[in-house]
């Protein structure tokens, strides 16, 4: 673009021959022509330049300021808005009169200080403010004076930007904060009040009202991994069918769904599309999309937190980060759990082994005693019948104490004093089928002593696979399974009980409540008779054998 008549026609000329040339005769022509086109170069005479240029370099400024994604305006100090760029400009009345008032408030607090304090450094800070517009946006401001040559406050610049997305992020960042740290409150004096089902219950109830309420998450399963198998065991769900939760799946990174990749890999997953994502095993009936996170333990993960949805593409990467976050509570309240009853079981071996230390030499004693005085009294079988008695409950003693020392896995109180009764006849249990299943032989050997002592018909397993086996072969009034053995879990057992009969009747059994693969909270859901924590006493096993096998003679009647 040529502005006035340059001297040089030649120089013009040649211009001429290699570009289009747009000529200007004022500056306030070559400003407009700027505004209309791009040019590789200005030429004009010495004397146009400098307005030329300072006129540039307003329109680069303003140009810049309506480019700009936050909204810029100049403030006087009666809180007039002197300028504003677009962005600005685009925002509703209602916030321009915030940012004004604002902005006069920003400038009666720098014309406080004097001018010799605002030209020190440290008072010409800029001012930051946080601004709500009806609680349903959240602006950011930051204030800065305007200074004459003399240090006296003119204006206010304001730069202006919307911080509801961030700050509704910190919000719900903050929400799942507290939400997990109230998880993570269990008392616990009163949680140890509690068996193992109710404990869990406790938990259970705040992770789904917190996923309901808190992440608006309906239907989603919780599965841990299972160190001896390396399966994914659920522990708790919402909303999702019994098909879905009885496919079994393994923390691999291939074969196994999604929920396996993301167990091996420790990698969270998002599926926008089932149909399309050859990973995705069923899960929520007409589900379209999913969000599984890894449930991390001081960065080990020990299982996952699987969120489907029928609509696709229904998650995004901040839920994902909040699912995340609310994952780690999961993960810690879990353990919580488990330390409080390992806890209890080391705390219970523990009193045993100090009990049997400290009882050991009265036990003694009172043995030589009684041995002393049976010599003594040779001729007096009477007397010598009663001692030996004495001597004999000596020795229960001490084998109880061993047996109590060595866990509850080798204890059933009150079995001796049963086995020395007659046979009873017992309206429920007498000619009952029953199927006792643990891999300790004294328990299982004991249950079925005292079962038999009632006339009842009772097989022993050793292990979870061989009881399902007799499971799918014959039919059980009542099944009595441990939760942890080597090769099936309690669960295992139960399960096939319930895919074999109509009206499923087991018990599980447990030392102390110790519950690692969560078993009994997973068949309380699904119509689990009871739950015997070992060690427990013979009345109580009769107890709850009875109750359930009443359970069953009223569930087949009405049927």
């Amino acid at each position: 673009m040529l502005l006035g008549r340059p001297a040089h026609d030649a120089a013009v000329n040649v211009l001429r021959d290699r570009y289009d040339v747009v000529e200007a005769t004022t500056i306030d022509d070559a400003i407009a022509a700027l505004r209309r086109e791009d040019f590789v170069g200005v030429f004009s005479d010495s004397e146009d330049f400098l307005p030329l240029e300072r006129a540039l370099v307003s329109q680069q400024a303003t140009l810049v300021l309506n480019t700009i994604g936050e909204g810029v305006c100049i403030v006087d100090g009666e809180g007039r808005c002197n300028w504003m760029n677009r962005k600005m400009t685009a925002w509703p009345a209602r916030v321009h009169e915030i940012v004004r008032r604002t902005c006069k408030d920003a400038f009666d607090h720098f014309s406080k200080f004097t001018p010799a304090d605002l030209a020190s450094s440290g008072s010409l800070k800029s001012k930051r403010y946080n601004i709500t517009v009806e609680d349903a946006q959240f602006l950011e401001m930051i204030a800065s004076p305007v200074l004459k040559p003399n240090g006296t406050v003119v204006q206010i610049v304001a730069v202006v930007w919307d911080a509801t997305s961030s700050r509704r992020l910190q919000q719900k960042i903050d929400a799942i904060d507290r939400a997990g740290r109230e998880m993570m409150h269990l008392d616990a004096d009163e949680i140890r009040k509690l068996d193992v089902v109710e404990r869990l219950k406790v938990l259970e109830d705040k992770i789904i009202g917190y996923t309901k309420e808190l992440m608006h998450f309906d239907h989603f399963a919780i599965r841990l991994i299972d160190r001896k198998s390396n399966k994914l065991e659920i522990v708790m769900s919402a909303g999702l069918p019994p098909e879905a939760l009885n496919i079994e799946l393994f923390a691999a990174p291939e074969g196994n769904g999604i929920s396996g990749f993301v167990a091996a890999t420790g990698r969270s997953y998002i599926c926008p599309d089932v149909e399309r994502d050859p990973r995705y095993v069923q899960g929520l009936e007409s589900a379209l999309s999913s969000l599984t996170v890894p449930l991390r333990l001081h960065d080990k993960v020990i299982g996952i937190f699987n969120v489907e949805s029928r609509h696709r593409g229904a998650f995004n990467e901040d839920d994902r980060q909040f699912a995340e976050i609310f994952g780690r509570y999961i993960a810690m309240a879990l353990n919580t759990l488990d330390l409080m009853v390992k806890e209890r079981v080391e705390t219970s071996h523990k009193i045993a082994d100090e009990v049997a230390a400290e009882v050991a030499g009265p036990l003694n004693d009172i043995s030589i005693d009684v041995s002393s005085i049976m010599e003594e009294f040779i001729a007096n079988d009477d007397l010598r019948a009663k001692l030996q008695t004495v001597l004999d409950n000596v020795g229960y003693v001490r084998h109880s104490l061993r047996q109590a020392a060595a866990g509850p896995n080798t204890t059933i109180l009150g079995a001796k004093e049963l086995a020395e009764k007659p046979i009873v006849h017992d309206s429920l249990i007498s000619g009952a089928n029953v199927l006792v299943v643990d891999d300790e032989p004294n328990i299982r050997e004991t249950i079925a002593d005292v079962l038999r002592k009632y006339r009842a018909n009772v097989t022993v397993c050793f292990s979870g696979q061989q009881a399902i086996d007799r499971i799918n072969d014959e039919t059980y009034d009542l099944v009595l399974s441990d939760i942890s053995m080597p090769d099936r879990s309690g669960y295992d057992v139960f399960l096939a009980a319930s895919k074999s009969q109509k009206h499923p009747n087991v018990i599980l059994m447990t030392g102390f409540g110790y519950d690692p693969s969560h078993c009994i909270v997973r068949a309380s859901q699904e119509g689990l008779q009871a739950v015997l924590y070992k060690p427990f006493r013979v009345e109580r096993l009769l107890e709850e054998v009875r109750k359930a096998l009443r359970n069953r003679h009223e569930v087949e009647g009405h049927a």
